[in-house]
């Protein structure tokens, strides 16, 4: 592989331009292209949003002539096969491209390897594996879709000094900086979808939407583990269900049937459609579709084919609150009242995430960040299905009436490396993901 000083800062250029559209592209990944002639940019484009049109045409298309014997950098392995779209392989070669540099091959078994051989027998010089680990980070989703079925997961907490999430009875306490809330703000922008367990989306009322001034569109999915149905129609995540989706995963026992035809446990699959109007991620046709019927052990590492007990203190009732119906009659005006308002109601074993993740991704979810409570995260911990942690400590105090973290900087869990640490105003955030 002949490769550069020049043409890893190109690439570099490309990831940063891929990650324009995180979360926005479908279940088409958001991919960076850029034309280079004689050291110049000639044309560049990330992925549309929706998942139409991919980079590399709409990069090709600006660049136009001088596109010719010129060299394009692309973040993904050009596809090579007929979707909705022709070939971005044909495209490079129709153009005349000289030379292609990627960073990460495809894992999709229609295109890995075949989109490099097709530009290899156009005569077109091709080079792969350039910044391959930071390519495969923003592409992160995606490959987690493709090769394990789920979505990539990411766990993000928020930390006193004295090692607290929150404060018993308060909703929502302010640990962080400015700084660190727009950092999350950012991280929100670019995920699928976001997950909170009952006891927080009670506790706290959270909005769980993208607040960032001129970002508000690019506001996650939000999803409530909600086993009983208790999150109160009052809930500022129930007012605003119709502006921006909101699902509520509840037990397969509250569904309103008991079993489906053949007597199976009605959990959420692919074939579920949404109750109230299209939420869901549109699906692609010119991506690969991910099937729920993988084994458990292919979902992620150290997750358990055995049930997760209910959650002390996540069920409704408990401490922190929440008033779930008490009869059928009252959980059927409860499930029209909330379907009513826009809320779509999936039935899964909340408590199941090694189920409950391939289901969201059959859905084209390929991100999802967990932010809260503190029993959400050991759930997903204690699954094994976190892939990454983003951990903001601050120089607050809580007090003895503090809501423990399930874990700090002394504590990350093994198969976990530490990626890097920045200071945002007085907080400092670690970030660490799971070995491969």
């Amino acid at each position: 592989m002949n490769v550069t000083p020049d043409d890893e800062g190109f690439m570099a250029a490309a990831i940063r331009l891929s990650r324009r559209h995180l979360g926005r592209t479908a279940t088409n990944p958001s991919v960076g292209c850029l034309i280079v002639k004689n050291g110049i940019i000639v044309g560049q484009a990330v992925t549309a949003l929706g998942g139409r049109p991919h980079a590399e045409p709409q990069a090709l298309a600006e660049a136009g002539e001088a596109a010719r014997g010129a060299t394009a950098y692309v973040t993904l392995e050009p596809c090579s096969h007929h979707g909705k779209t022709p070939p971005c392989a044909e495209a490079l070669i129709a153009y005349g491209v000289a030379r292609v540099v990627i960073s990460v091959t495809d894992p999709d078994p229609r295109v890995s390897g075949r989109g490099i051989s097709m530009l290899r027998d156009a005569g077109i010089e091709v080079d792969a594996g350039v910044l391959e680990a930071e390519g495969r980070r923003s592409l992160a989703g995606y490959l987690t879709r493709q090769t394990k079925s789920r979505p990539y997961v990411t766990l993000k907490l928020a930390v006193s000094a004295d090692g607290m999430i929150g404060r018993a009875g308060e909703g929502q306490v302010a640990i962080t900086g400015a700084e660190s809330r727009a950092e999350v703000q950012a991280l929100r922008a670019e995920t699928d979808a976001i997950l909170v367990g009952i006891g927080t989306a009670i506790s706290d009322d959270p909005l769980l939407t993208v607040r960032t001034l001129g970002m508000e569109a690019q506001s996650p999915i939000r999803i409530v583990l909600d086993p009983s149905l208790a999150l109160p129609l009052t809930s500022k995540l129930v007012a605003t269900a119709r502006e921006v989706p909101v699902i509520l995963v509840a037990s397969e026992q509250v569904w309103p049937l008991s079993a489906d035809a053949e007597g199976l446990p009605p959990s959420v699959l692919a074939d579920i459609s949404p109750t109230t109007g299209e939420i869901s991620k549109e699906r692609d046709p010119n991506s690969q579709d991910v099937s729920s019927s993988r084994s458990t052990a292919d979902v992620g590492q150290g997750a358990s084919p055995q049930p997760i007990s209910p959650l002390v203190g996540e069920m409704p009732g408990r401490a922190e609150g929440g008033t779930a119906p008490t009869n059928a009659a009252d959980m059927d005006s409860r499930r029209a009242a909330l379907e009513a308002a826009g809320v779509e109601i999936v039935y899964c074993n909340p408590y199941h995430p090694e189920i409950l993740l391939p289901a969201l991704a059959t859905r084209g979810i390929s991100s999802l960040l967990v932010e809260g409570g503190a029993k959400t995260a050991r759930l997903f911990l204690e699954a094994g299905l976190v892939d990454r942690i983003q951990l903001y400590q601050a120089p607050v105090i809580i007090g003895a009436d503090g809501i423990e973290s399930p874990l700090d900087a002394t504590d990350i869990p093994s198969g976990f490396a530490h990626m890097g640490t920045r200071i945002l105003g007085a907080d400092r955030l670690d970030e660490y993901e799971r070995e491969s």
